[in-house]
């Protein structure tokens, strides 16, 4: 059975059997807060009873892995069960539960990346969080990189466009949203400094381009010699608009939690109590988010359920843009499950399997609300709780990676200009595939992480190259599935990065030693016979040693899970 890590409490009872025991690693260091142990009660404790303790440990992850896949299936037999499509009011009921648990996950996202932030900053010294970020965003633009290079080396190999055609693939009516590279790039700026933190909290701010007056379209005529359309006139000489849209700004707020951390923790005393304030936030909402997550099953079957409903065919994923599907698809797996995994590995001299598998319910989620954002109340939890990563780490490093490290979407939008430029027979040459790379990076960085928002950065990608923006909508027939896996991937790059970085700042962070921390031994056919071991894929210290103390009345009482 597991058991948390608590403060002692002089009101707490002891229950009758059970015992006190501090705990101490063998290097002689103090034991983590939130830290996992392993209690096992030797001959005691029959294999159908640790058997039925593991079952239960991880009833949840495995309840959120079978939602997606019963959504799936549950998907298939309904889209089956009638010729005719489903009407939107349908649709709608079956996605109500999900859009409840999506909500509940949207509701948490600011508050408790705010808090996270200051509090896991504010912790640290300058030097500290200096060396930790770092850390971070090496990882961060590493992986980045290997992705775009392993999406453009896939591309070029299979040429998934050649020999298509551009009128036999069916498109979306809607187009997409006219702009230019620099536009989008002032934007990306623009927003990690907003001039109202509430409004930050609702909305972003976006450049528009305004299409020719039928006067400006009359004098460009004029002006030439032969007939022309509006789309002929260059976008740089469309009139600009600036719109505030209504989607939150995560990159400013996250700007925002940085300075504030750092601040806090250069005024010392002074700037405790504010600090203990986001610090007791940052806990308040973790806790609520526990309550969140053990609705996740219902909620991500409901929501992949929906999702499939909606989709226009299947025949599209296999038929049309079959090859493209299937080249993003092997690069998403191709970058997760080796290019990742290997970087874990040799990094950090362990198996990532287990890792994984203990982030099970945060991976769920991401390909259930295709949210990096919204995920990341969930893989904090999965990090900290089953994981053992240092809350100082997780909070730092999770909510930046969730707004600038997009793996999937940046290899997505490799392949994705590769394509379109295969199926207009266009021939693109170094310069051009180099310009894709650095534009695919910066791209995924300013993608913010709400669903389908690789699509407004795609067309910065097909302007670089000169490639027709209106061609994004090629993808668009799956692009909401593709969608899931990227920010599968994401996520997945996310958690195995705070992985990492806590290795890489094991030694640093043990400066700043947490209290001596104790654990309480639960009642047992005898409690003399037991074991402790902490785990190192969890706490990356040495097998602990324990030492029992006597029952008394006024100790802390146990706590299992």
């Amino acid at each position: 059975m597991d058991t948390t890590v608590m403060p002692p409490d002089a009101t707490d009872k002891l229950i009758p059997g059970s015992a006190r025991v501090e705990l101490t690693s063998t290097e002689g260091d103090p034991v983590k807060p939130n830290s996992r142990f392993k209690i096992t009660a030797g001959e005691n404790m029959s294999k159908f009873r640790q058997v039925t303790g593991c079952m239960r440990s991880n009833a949840l992850t495995i309840l959120s892995v079978l939602g997606v896949l019963s959504g799936g299936i549950l998907a298939v037999i309904l889209r089956y069960a009638r010729d005719g499509r489903y009407t939107q009011r349908e649709i709608a009921y079956v996605m109500f539960p999900g859009d409840l648990f999506l909500r509940m996950l949207k509701a948490l996202i600011i508050p408790l990346i705010v808090s996270s932030l200051i509090s896991a900053i504010g912790s640290l010294d300058l030097k500290m969080s200096g060396k930790i970020g770092a850390r971070a965003v090496a990882y961060y633009m590493s992986t980045t990189c290997c992705a775009v290079v392993l999406g453009i080396i896939l591309a070029t190999s299979i040429r998934p466009g050649k020999g298509g055609n551009v009128d036999e693939i069916s498109r979306p009516t809607q187009g997409a949203r006219p702009t230019t590279t620099p536009d989008l790039l002032m934007d990306l700026v623009r927003n990690l400094f907003p001039p109202n933190l509430i409004q930050a909290c609702i909305a972003q701010y976006k450049t528009v381009l305004v299409p020719p007056t039928d006067e400006q379209f009359l004098a460009a005529m004029n002006a030439t010699e032969g007939p022309i359309n509006k789309t002929a006139i260059p976008l740089s000489e469309w009139r600009m608009k600036y719109e505030i849209e209504p989607s939150t700004n995560i990159l400013g707020l996250v700007v925002f939690a940085l300075v504030l951390g750092i601040t806090l923790g250069k005024m010392g005393p002074k700037g405790k109590p504010l600090l203990d304030l986001f610090s007791c936030l940052s806990e308040a909402f973790m806790i609520i988010t526990s309550w969140v997550i053990h609705l996740s099953p219902i909620g991500v079957l409901f929501l992949v359920t929906a999702q499939m409903l909606e989709m226009e065919s299947f025949e599209v994923i296999v038929g049309q843009l079959g090859m493209y599907f299937l080249t993003v698809m092997l690069g998403l797996f191709t970058h997760g499950f080796i290019v990742l995994t290997s970087m874990y590995f040799l990094i950090t001299k362990r198996m990532p399997f287990q890792f994984i598998g203990n982030m099970a319910e945060a991976l769920a989620t991401a390909f259930a609300t295709s949210s990096s954002t919204a995920t990341v109340p969930v893989a904090l939890a999965c990090l900290e709780d089953k994981n053992g990563i240092d809350p100082r780490v997780t909070r730092f490093v999770m909510p930046i990676g969730a707004t600038i490290n997009m793996d999937g979407t940046a290899l997505y939008e490799a392949v994705a200009a590769l394509f379109i430029a295969q199926v207009r027979g266009i021939s693109l040459t170094l310069g051009n595939i180099i310009a894709i790379s650095i534009t695919s990076t910066a791209a995924s960085i300013g993608a913010a992480g709400i669903p389908q928002a690789g699509l407004v950065t795609m067309v910065m990608v097909l302007d670089t190259v000169g490639l027709p923006a209106e061609d994004v909508t090629l993808i668009l027939a799956v692009d909401w599935f593709l969608d899931r896996f990227r920010t599968f991937t994401n996520v997945l790059g996310d958690s195995l990065g705070a992985g990492i970085v806590n290795h890489l700042s094991k030694k640093d962070l043990s400066e700043m030693p947490p209290p001596q921390q104790f654990v309480t031994i639960p009642p047992m056919a005898n409690p003399d016979d037991f074991t402790i071991e902490m785990e190192k894929e969890l706490n990356g210290m040495a097998v602990t040693t324990a030492e029992r103390s006597q029952p008394a009345e006024d100790v802390w009482q146990s706590t299992s899970m």
